[in-house]
């Protein structure tokens, strides 16, 4: 599954750091998610989804050999 979380990061001029603060979960996890290696829970997505104020399709894409 690929993602757009560095861009989102970028365009809100936060680091993994901030963003890892604002959801509640290490900086580690962030970089793990932005680099494919780890699949966020649902709750994880949607936070993430609302602090982007977006839709999740728009940060979490499905591959076809997902």
């Amino acid at each position: 599954m690929k993602n757009t979380i560095k861009v989102e990061r970028a365009k809100k001029d936060i680091t993994q750091a901030g963003l890892a603060e604002q959801l509640g979960v290490s900086r580690q996890t962030i970089n793990a998610i932005e680099k494919g290696k780890f699949v966020p829970s649902t709750v994880l997505a949607l936070k993430m989804a609302r602090f982007f104020q977006c839709k999740i399709e728009n940060i979490f894409i499905l591959e076809e050999e997902d």
